[in-house]
């Protein structure tokens, strides 16, 4: 079926119609108010939530797609039409409402009350049953029940009309910050996806990293590893990054030869990795933004390489395994570059060279976005999928509907951030974790990927780091500037101020100050200091640059460890959706998802105690070469086979060795081993080949 009788097919009944125009004009408004003119910031997010509210009550209907009757569409349409005017009707009464003190009339009350059930209706219906839930407790705490409890996390409670007020209008309320990027960021990267793979960007991806890939050991597997790796720089999303690729790429591997729950869970493990790919990364990258103050290309631009680490991992893992089970090289169907990229490289080169270029230069990610979408139609004139008015419409329709579920997600999410931030739990937490921690940075991260991976059960990613990062990210933040503290001390080169606020609190230590002393010296000395006086003493003893470095390095470890619900069981929606493809049982496909997704759980403890985020590029690279080498040993020894078979002594040389090139230590050490493994590898190369199947051809 032709593109066009796709995007045709979806607009074949009345409703479909409705969809598909309300869709359009969704997306018009958000580029009016992005690139045209500029609204106030809760105007731009009423509208934001209106248009999703609507969409939302016809996409995802009361009754499911198979029970569409008329008196339910009768209610989604009542539903989403009260949604949309009671968001607009309250922020128009905004003034109204400061002139009477914060006080809200009884229409103010009805149209409040509707908006905060259609916000947890709309989340029901998008993702499930637990945001919800969260939201009534999270609302019901500062109410109510939080005045019933006893210790840090007793709470005398607001009255209604506070409550109301703060859900609304607060700066992290359901119109708040996080919709904010909603409205702005994460729409229009959405869109200039949709644009792309109208343009034909998604089968361009596919045949290039058939070009690419599809003649080397493993060759089909790598395809995978390679279009999720393009596929992400314009999805962000791991389920639509599995679910648009692996239609192809799966099948490529099990007529390779690949067993199929290997393939399906290579397939979910890289379209995760399609989450940390520059330059959209999910919406994480615009919330991280968002929270830390750091620029959007700052965190663009130092994402690269970790990136790239976390799909070498999963290629390691599919080149071992093609050596483990003897699939060799495989006849493919013959693909020239020169063809690929004629019939849709300019769409999809031209947009992404003139995204990251804009960016460089220091345009607005939104405006950035805006012209890169621009790009993507002018491109598409020169090949033979030529964009017209018609393209486009189906494009802004693609993009507003593929933005129903973030849109209403990051909206509703807003009310449990708005409760942690007025009660203050974030703080209380972070204080929980360094207890539970002992002060060590990696039982903290090892708690943190606990509880993302509980949390990861009913909450998508993004939500997921959102709360993970309101609660956890101060705890891990203080931790990794106290590692850093403790280097300083025990080097004896505080600086003066810092001294002071030593001299204040342990007047009777002054004479430590200032000289070298044992690591367990200066790890004592620091826990004698106030907790009134530690943050006095961080802002004061660490450099901005590295204070700046160490608060991202703490938000992009909970980012990381959040995608693990993509992969991890029993909730791996990622690895579901490739078992439905692959027709293979979802939970064992999770768990070899979970094997090959190794690289979640070892690049973010780079992030905790290696400068590579913050560090020169000289230090990056160095860091990243034995990183990447370190990933191969491990894999190599994990899987017990490099080019053949490593029997138990030298597997666990491997996992040895895959220690000391990725654990922070001097560069002669991570030398050493990297020489080490360099030996074991040839050393392995000439041993005689362990029995194998015989590869399966490509027919």
């Amino acid at each position: 079926m032709e593109r066009s009788e796709i995007f045709q097919s979806e607009r074949s009944g009345w409703k479909e119609q409705t969809i598909f125009f309300l869709a359009v004009l969704v997306s018009l408004v958000h580029i009016y108010f992005n690139l045209i003119t500029l609204l106030p910031n809760l105007w731009q997010n009423a509208l934001h939530y209106s248009g999703f509210a609507l969409l939302c009550c016809l996409t995802y209907p009361l009754g499911g797609q198979r029970r569409q009757r008329s008196w339910l569409l009768a209610v989604d349409l009542l539903l989403g039409l009260a949604a949309a005017s009671s968001a607009i009707y309250m922020i128009a009464m905004e003034d109204a409402i400061y002139a009477r003190g914060m006080r809200l009339s009884s229409a103010e009350w009805l149209a409040g009350v509707i908006l905060i059930f259609s916000a947890l209706e709309f989340t029901r219906r998008t993702t499930g049953w637990i945001i919800p839930v969260l939201i009534v407790i999270a609302l019901s705490y500062i109410g109510w029940w939080g005045s019933l409890l006893g210790g840090v996390f007793k709470f005398s409670g607001l009255n209604p009309d506070s409550i109301l007020f703060r859900s609304v209008y607060g700066d992290d309320g359901l119109f708040g910050n996080i919709a904010l990027i909603s409205s702005t960021f994460v729409f229009m990267f959405i869109l200039f996806g949709a644009f792309l793979l109208r343009s034909g960007a998604g089968e361009f991806v596919i045949n290039l990293a058939r070009v690419v890939a599809g003649k080397t050991i493993g060759g089909p597997g790598l395809v995978a590893v390679f279009a999720s790796a393009l596929t992400g720089t314009i999805s962000g999303s791991a389920v639509a990054n599995t679910a648009s690729t692996g239609v192809i790429t799966i099948p490529l591997m099990k007529r390779a030869g690949f067993d199929s729950k290997f393939a399906a869970g290579v397939e979910a493990a890289a379209s995760t990795g399609g989450q940390l790919m520059p330059p959209i990364m999910g919406a994480g990258a615009f919330v991280m933004a968002s929270y830390t103050q750091i620029p959007y290309t700052t965190i663009v631009v130092v994402s690269i390489l970790p990136a790239i680490l976390y799909f070498a991992s999963v290629a390691f893992y599919v080149r071992i395994e093609a050596k483990r089970t003897g699939i060799g090289l495989v006849e493919a169907e013959e693909l020239r570059a020169v063809d690929v990229l004629k019939e849709g490289g300019l769409p999809f080169l031209l947009p992404i060279a003139a995204l990251i270029g804009m960016l460089v230069y220091g345009f607005t990610p939104t405006y950035a976005a805006g012209f890169s979408i621009a790009a993507v139609v002018v491109g598409s004139w020169f090949t033979p999928n030529r964009m017209g008015p018609k393209a486009i419409l189906e494009a802004l329709a693609l993009g507003a509907r593929n933005m129903v579920m973030t849109g209403i997600l990051l909206c509703s999410v807003g009310l449990i951030v708005n409760v942690i931030t007025t009660a203050g739990i974030g703080n209380t937490f972070s204080l929980m974790i360094t207890e539970w921690a002992g002060g060590n940075l990696l039982i903290a991260i090892i708690l943190i990927a606990l509880a993302s991976l509980v949390l990861g059960m009913g909450l998508p990613v993004t939500a997921a780091y959102i709360v993970l990062g309101t609660l956890s990210a101060p705890a891990l933040y203080n931790l990794i500037v106290d590692a850093q503290l403790l280097e300083i001390i025990a080097s004896g080169m505080l600086s003066e101020e810092a001294k002071t606020i030593f001299l204040l609190a342990l007047p009777e230590q002054a004479a430590l100050l200032g000289q070298a002393m044992p690591l367990a010296e200066a790890r004592a000395l620091l826990a004698a200091v106030p907790l009134e006086l530690s943050n006095t003493l961080r802002d004061l003893a660490i450099s901005p640059h590295a204070a700046t470095f160490a608060l991202l390095s703490a938000h992009m470890i909970i980012f990381w460890l959040s995608q693990d619900s993509n992969v991890t069981p029993p909730v791996a929606l990622a690895a579901f959706t490739a078992a439905a493809i692959a027709k293979t049982p979802p939970m064992i496909t999770g768990f070899y998802s979970w094997k090959l997704a190794k690289g979640l759980y070892i690049v973010p403890i780079l992030f905790a105690y290696t400068p590579f985020l913050g560090g020169s590029w000289a230090d990056d690279l160095t860091i990243f070469t034995f990183a990447f080498i370190g990933l191969y040993a491990f894999a190599g020894g994990f899987q017990g086979h490099l080019e053949n078979r490593l029997n138990l002594p030298l597997r666990i040389l491997s996992l040895a060795l895959a220690f000391f090139l990725i654990a922070p230590m001097p560069n002669l050490v991570h030398l050493a081993a990297a020489i080490l493994f360099t030996l074991l590898f040839f050393f392995n190369l000439r041993r005689p080949p362990s029995l194998a199947r015989p590869a399966t051809g490509l027919k």
